[in-house]
């Protein structure tokens, strides 16, 4: 200790204090984030009231970490940073949260009021850079008036002002140590609301069961929005007959082993309904955007609780804006006892090819043609160790074509509709300290895993036992495939190292395990869990084409992002 330590933070009702008692008093026990001199005052205060600070290595990181905890619990994700770099490394992270729409607070650091423009320290329009990636982005420069802008900002996060989605804001340090009159601060801000509800549209509802109830291929799929609506789906499902596709941000909604469940036949059941009911979830490019050269002969019936899953693309005839576990019910009880008209034999068709596919009784391969693990021996390892309710994240390009297929878990976290690699560490980290009674997995690229490695030794100073599984191919592996295939075998910068990411793990004071052969996977992983947090380092094939690079992800047609679909949009277009 230094010889002589004062106190900069002993203000009474200063209005950093002010802010933690609000974070406190709307139920935040934890926040993510790396400290600072501009947020030092906040950070003290919510340390003195109990809120558990998780500090990491990169900001981005820790905005990723306020992203899973608000996924996964449905509380709202908090994250704070210092000024300039710390706010802009956290521009990738926020536009993540953005296309989730996650209710995440980012407070970020600013400069004080009167040196703004001076060329003070760390000072760069923080507020317009991130207002395009989030639903509002404020500097609050009027201390009285700071508390009742973060009760706004938090109804914007949770989509009482439109769509849900993360929110920043900033304030001065100057502003931060004013003390703030208690009679100044209303009742009203401080205090929690309920979640909303909001009822379907009567006459919408009987529409819809007219439609669904009437329809000979009927087909659900279900985005984030259809999260908490699990009982009423399969409700749903169970009268109607529709057959069932879940979305990598609605996996374990329905059961894989429901009668309806499609998903080993996604593209026949797209091209085959009449009828799509489409249930928190936009049309974006993982569902063709809607096109009729994806869904030929498909009506839409489309269900959200924001207006933005309903009208892009494609719209619905009905459209019910609602909360979907409402609409769902709703529904089903228009239907009444009326039998549905749907083609038992097609969906008996569809479901029976689905289950010959993903239960063929062929194993996967263990080993590519070069020798090394085959990815895929990955996943079932996984599926012969893990608990059955364990959490199960996936990160990386080309890994994940392999764990859509491979990773079966009720809970499922992935790089979402962004593609945004990285998430991975982090992701593990938040769901193994907010469930610590549970298995947390994350199986990662190499590629993906080098992005926020050093969040390992958060994982370790913090007690977050999460596995962390890196499949070492050595490579961006979509991508140096798509440069073999498509650019002449011109392979430029999309190599890597078959690096020892066991041996960092150790560094960092983790367990670290590498593995070669795929029959020492399944006892690696179990020494893993046993000793987590822990990196399974696997050196896995090159050589595996994954079907996404067969696909043409990484190729990006002109029209629709995979190939096939690239090619029905242009028969649908014609001549040009």
């Amino acid at each position: 200790m230094s010889a002589a330590t004062r106190d900069l933070n002993n203000t009474p009702n200063s209005c950093a204090e002010w802010i933690a008692r609000f974070l406190k008093a709307r139920g935040v026990d934890r926040l993510f984030g790396l400290q600072g001199g501009h947020i030092q005052p906040i950070w003290d205060h919510v340390a003195r009231l109990g809120i558990r600070i998780i500090d990491v290595r990169d900001e981005g990181a820790a905005v990723h970490m306020a992203h899973a905890h608000a996924e996964l619990t449905g509380a709202l994700g908090v994250a704070m940073v210092t000024a300039g770099p710390g706010v802009t490394n956290c521009v990738t992270a926020m536009a993540n949260a953005s296309l989730a729409r996650m209710p995440v607070l980012l407070i970020g650091g600013c400069t004080s009021r009167p040196q703004a423009n001076m060329g003070p320290l760390q000072d760069i329009p923080h507020v317009e850079i991130l207002r395009p990636v989030c639903r509002q982005a404020r500097t609050l420069r009027v201390p009285d008036q700071v508390i009742r802008e973060f009760d706004e900002a938090l109804s914007r996060a949770v989509g009482d002002l439109g769509e849900p989605g993360p929110v920043y804001l900033e304030i001065p340090t100057d502003v931060l140590r004013t003390p703030i009159a208690e009679n100044l601060i209303l009742d009203d801000w401080m205090r929690a609301r309920p979640d909303r509800s909001l009822p379907p549209d009567p006459a919408a509802i009987q529409k819809a069961a007219q439609v669904l109830w009437s329809a000979k291929r009927p087909l659900v799929v279900t985005g984030r929005g259809a999260k908490g609506a699990s009982v009423a789906l399969v409700r749903l499902l169970d009268a109607c007959g529709a057959v069932y596709l879940d979305t990598q941000e609605s996996r374990g909604l329905v059961p894989v082993d429901h009668p309806s469940f499609v998903g080993a036949v996604r593209a026949a059941a797209m091209t085959e309904a009449d009828t799509v009911l489409v249930v928190g979830r936009k049309l974006d490019y993982q569902l063709g955007y809607g096109s009729p050269a994806v869904f030929p002969n498909a009506r839409f019936v489309r269900i959200a609780d924001t207006a933005g899953e309903l009208v892009d693309n494609r719209r619905g005839d009905p459209e019910i804006l609602a909360t979907p576990t409402l609409a769902l019910h709703a529904i089903v009880e228009a239907a009444g006892n009326r039998s549905p008209l749907g083609d038992r034999t097609w969906a008996e068709g569809l479901r029976r090819k689905h289950l010959e596919r993903s239960s063929s009784g062929r194993s996967p391969p263990a080993v590519g043609s070069d020798g090394k693990v085959h990815p895929a021996a990955i996943f079932e390892a996984i599926k012969t160790i893990a608990d059955k309710n364990f959490i199960a994240i996936a990160d990386g390009g080309d890994l994940l074509s392999f764990a859509r297929v491979g990773l079966e878990a009720g809970t499922y976290l992935d790089a979402g509709a962004f593609g945004c690699l990285g998430i991975g560490i982090p992701y593990a980290v938040a769901a193994s300290l907010a469930f610590p009674d549970r298995q947390v997995i994350c199986a990662t690229g190499d590629g993906a895993f080098g992005i926020n490695a050093m969040e390992i030794d958060t994982a370790v100073r913090h007690g977050a036992k999460c596995v962390t599984i890196v499949s070492n191919n050595a490579a961006w592996n979509i991508e140096r495939l798509d440069q073999e295939m498509n650019y002449g075998g011109r392979v430029v910068g999309t190599t890597l190292r078959h690096s020892d990411y066991a041996g960092m793990a150790r560094a960092l004071g983790a367990y670290g395990e590498r593995v070669e052969k795929p029959e020492d996977l399944p006892d690696a992983l179990s020494r893993a869990l046993a000793n987590a947090p822990a990196v399974v380092d696997v050196v896995t094939s090159q050589t595996v084409v994954s079907s996404d690079a067969k696909k043409g992800l990484g190729f990006i047609p002109d029209y629709q992002p995979l190939m096939a679909w690239d090619d029905a949009e242009r028969k649908r277009r014609g001549p040009i």
